[in-house]
């Protein structure tokens, strides 16, 4: 596909440049990332999939966002082929805040700005030291996220639809493990946000919001008072303890209704699933999205 367009693209008076390796086996998405932009030379990146589509302004919008934000990543908007494909990823992804591509990171959709519609100054990428390499399974682009947010990096996207970002079944993000997601969402999230935090609440304690305390280290773990729920035959068992937990005693919790909850929250319960229940409760008590609580879901 590339080759057949290096030749268009050449006959119109572009400079194409292909590149490759020698071995046998495949050396994953980070290698080839970083190999492009080594062999590539301009003061600024824009990030193509090879099955993507991008919309002819797409540069142009972009890069005038780029002069004046030169420690950040540029996204935009995009959407699906086929149409309906990931319909609650693409609406989550497109209509977050400026602010929420930041309290809302933490989730496992991975990163707010999608990475197919980066672009962003050569320094950045130089800042973070390019993708891992590490090969398939990897999730070379939300190590790079977090690693840029960790050294001052900044996000911004541009509200407009200018990538169609294709969907298959085939695609190498399911090769990566949910576990090997999951620890670099909470290791971000233990290091940016509950490190600051003397006391928290997590809201579900369901199946997801106990996963989530397990997985906290002890110092954390510690500092959970509650999990909060809607569900009162969760809230009438009072208590959630911690079985195995290799403390002599066990960690005990204390299970109480949303409402009867003191912030801040870690939101382990999924949006845009419960025909706006969940979101109506949380509105209710009006709370500051990245002050009062992250959503970890």
């Amino acid at each position: 596909m590339i080759s057949s367009w290096r030749q268009k693209l050449m006959s119109r008076g572009y400079h194409v440049v292909l590149g490759g390796h020698g071995e046998n086996e495949p050396r994953g998405v980070g290698f080839a990332k970083n190999k492009a932009v080594k062999q590539s030379h301009g003061k600024y990146l824009c990030f193509l999939d090879a099955d993507d589509v991008i919309d002819p302004t797409r540069v142009e919008y972009q890069y005038k966002e780029a002069l004046t934000r030169p420690n950040t990543i540029v996204g935009c908007q995009f959407h699906r082929e086929p149409k309906d494909s990931t319909k609650r990823y693409t609406k989550w992804a497109n209509s977050l805040s400026q602010d929420q591509l930041y309290t809302q990171m933490y989730t496992s959709h991975g990163p707010t700005v999608v990475m197919p519609t980066w672009f962003c100054c050569r320094e950045v990428f130089q800042k973070v030291g390019g993708f891992s390499e590490l090969g398939q399974g990897t999730p070379e682009d939300l190590i790079f996220f977090y690693g840029h947010l960790e050294l001052g990096g900044r996000l911004y996207r541009v509200d407009q639809d200018l990538l169609m970002y294709r969907y298959h079944p085939e695609m190498t993000t399911f090769s990566i493990k949910e576990e090997t997601i999951m620890k670099l969402r909470l290791e971000a999230l233990e290091s940016r946000v509950l490190s600051h935090w003397p006391a928290f609440t997590i809201w579900n304690a369901g199946k997801q919001g106990r996963r989530f305390f397990r997985s906290l280290c002890h110092d954390n773990q510690s500092k959970v008072v509650a999990f909060c729920d809607v569900d009162q035959k969760k809230i009438s068992k009072r208590f959630y303890i911690f079985e195995e937990s290799p403390e002599k005693i066990k960690p005990k919790v204390a299970i109480v209704h949303f409402k009867e909850a003191r912030p801040p929250f870690i939101i382990c319960v999924k949006m845009d699933l419960t025909d706006g229940g969940f979101e109506e409760n949380l509105n209710s008590l009006n709370l500051t999205e990245g002050i009062d609580y992250f959503h970890f879901n």
